[in-house]
């Protein structure tokens, strides 16, 4: 019972209740309290129209069939958390998304089973609540497909679902959490698969200091940051792709990267304008969350407003939205000024006592 107080202490401290809605219902900033916000050189309406679109959501978004309890999520966290789900017994889902890193690893590509090199960079899961398609290339369509996905992949935890779930079966502790999970239902794949994403949709960024600046705390953020989310919005551009609360379009660009994987296309009988197409990650809590891009292979976020600038290569695939664009050194510098605030003070995550 504590546990699960703990858990909606959690969520109220993020901004974000969990309700079990199938909708997210957004907060009003009053049109008064926006238009009296000032940058220097912005007219107020196109700053306040800005404003607008950032404001978070009140609520985490579960599906019907799938709907938010305690036990699914205090199971899911613990299935997240225990390397028994993987073949050798010593990958978990939190060896790649680790909350220290940003639920990412660190590493400009992951590593698998046998500790192999993967091919592409670990995505995070943060603010999955409200993503649509699922992976790099978007071939999973929602996060229960996802979460058994790594599972079964032989490059990655390799672990066969049946054995996995005879394996669990026999873990004194684990059927009684899936009963109180799912009463009456037996451990299987759809509900391993739905009580890790019950978790997942659970973890969500609290407050940044970009947060509190929306909502009207002038002091919330520096003077370089409040133009640099002008530079964010008109001259670079970053919108065009990294847009809401979430900072993210959740669809797929070719953003020019030299690479010769081809992304989405892999998953879309290769059209042509799906070629070397990624998704859109967000950038919350970006700071933490380097290396960068589908590969990892850029180092900084300098180097990422460099790659967008002007670095790019140029083929017919390429996004409409990948235009060359100029910033001085002071609006580069504002920019990153601004990406920092996306960062909030998250609330520190307990490793469970897992069954034996």
């Amino acid at each position: 019972m504590q546990s699960r107080k703990q858990d909606v202490i959690r969520f109220a401290l993020s901004g974000v209740v969990a309700l079990g809605l199938a909708a997210v219902v957004l907060p009003t900033i009053a049109a008064e309290q926006l238009a009296s916000r000032t940058v220097a050189g912005v007219d107020p309406a196109e700053l306040q129209k800005m404003m607008e679109l950032n404001s978070r959501p009140k609520s985490i978004p579960f599906p019907e069939d799938n709907p938010y309890s305690a036990e699914k999520a205090e199971l899911g966290k613990m299935l997240f958390f225990d390397p028994r789900l993987s073949g050798a017994n010593l990958i978990s889902c939190a060896s790649c998304h680790n909350p220290s890193f940003g639920w990412e690893d660190g590493q400009p590509t992951g590593a698998g089973h046998g500790m192999n090199r993967l091919g592409r960079h670990t995505p995070t899961i943060l603010n999955l609540a409200w993503g649509e398609l699922f992976m790099w290339d978007g071939r999973m369509d929602s996060l229960e497909e996802q979460a058994l996905g790594p599972i079964q992949a032989g490059v990655e935890m390799a672990q066969p679902l049946d054995e996995l779930i005879a394996e669990l079966q026999g873990i004194e502790g684990y059927p009684v959490l899936f009963e109180a999970a799912f009463p009456g239902e037996e451990i299987s794949g759809d509900t391993i698969g739905m009580a890790i994403a019950t978790y997942e949709r659970t973890v969500v960024s609290n407050r940044a200091p970009f947060d509190l600046w929306i909502d009207g705390d002038e002091n919330a953020i520096s003077e370089s940051a409040k133009r640099g989310f002008v530079v964010y919005n008109t001259t670079a551009n970053c919108v065009s792709c990294h847009s809401g609360w979430n900072m993210t379009d959740d669809s797929f660009h070719d953003i020019g990267l030299a690479s010769d994987d081809v992304g989405r296309a892999a998953e879309m009988n290769d059209m042509p304008e799906f070629k070397h197409a990624f998704k859109t990650p967000g950038l919350r809590n970006i700071v933490q969350r380097a290396p960068y891009m589908h590969d990892g292979s850029l180092a900084t976020l300098s180097e990422v407003i460099d790659h967008y600038a002007d670095g790019f290569a140029q083929r017919p695939s390429l996004s409409d939205e990948m235009k060359p664009f100029k910033l001085s050194a002071a609006e580069k510098q504002d920019l990153i000024a601004f990406l920092e605030t996306l960062t909030s003070d998250d609330d520190p995550v307990e490793i469970p006592i897992l069954p034996n």
